[in-house]
């Protein structure tokens, strides 16, 4: 059976130096979970422990372009940690490319990943995998509730968005700056590949609870962006 497709973009905050087994466990079985439903295509961004590799390599002399593929390997790593727990659920490479992961949902296996391109967030990176696999619809799990006005984390009176439309989006990435977390939420590219495709976004708080009842409840939280 042909299940539909949803890309789901994994903040890199949940892997980090204190990261143990029994966390990773409760994302494996929410995994298993959703793919009784649908056909999972998992970006795990790089967290800490690329950021910890990229400030030491920048400090001896890497160029920006090393860097970023530092934290693509770094990424593909976090990946294969999930990977480990889903056994022959899961197609058994991490793709490299967007026609790796064209090849690879072929398989009706849970596919995982991480960046794919050197210069290209993982955000860009999700919404592109999803319009390359016509997925239903882009989930992204991140480290704030949703988009703000302003960046919550500096500004106590941020207002959270439940919905805005995507050429609002655009503008205030553009004009404001504002955007919380800016680029590490959500940047130009990636915006533009959701309003090209139409494609159904919704930005929330990452946690195991937060990504069952989004996923698999319909339960509206943290931010809706409208095509």
């Amino acid at each position: 059976m042909i299940k539909p497709r949803i890309v789901i973009k994994l903040s890199g905050s949940i892997f980090n130096f204190n990261t143990d087994h029994k966390m990773l466990y409760e994302y494996v079985n929410l995994i298993k979970k959703i793919n009784q439903i649908y056909q999972p295509i998992i970006i795990t961004g790089g967290g800490k422990i690329a950021r910890f590799y990229i400030s030491l390599s920048r400090s001896l002399g890497f160029d920006e372009s090393s860097l970023d593929i530092i934290g693509i390997q770094v990424s593909h790593l976090n990946a294969k940690l999930l990977m480990s727990g889903l056994g022959d659920l899961c197609y058994p490479l991490t793709p490299q490319t967007l026609d790796d992961v064209s090849a690879a949902v072929l398989a009706n296996k849970i596919v995982i990943t991480g960046g794919l391109y050197p210069g290209q967030s993982t955000n860009a990176t999700s919404a592109l995998i999803a319009e390359k696999v016509k997925a239903i619809k882009f989930f992204n799990a991140t480290d704030v509730e949703g988009i703000f006005n302003y960046d919550p984390r500096s500004n106590p009176d941020a207002k959270l968005f439940e919905s805005i439309g995507i050429k609002d989006c655009i503008n205030l990435l553009r004009i404001e700056n504002s955007m919380a977390g800016t680029y590490d939420l959500m940047d130009l590219i990636s915006l533009k590949v959701i309003e090209r495709s139409g494609l159904p976004t919704v930005v929330f708080k990452l946690s195991t609870d937060n990504i069952h009842k989004v996923v698999l409840e319909n339960v509206k939280m943290g931010t809706e962006i409208v095509i």
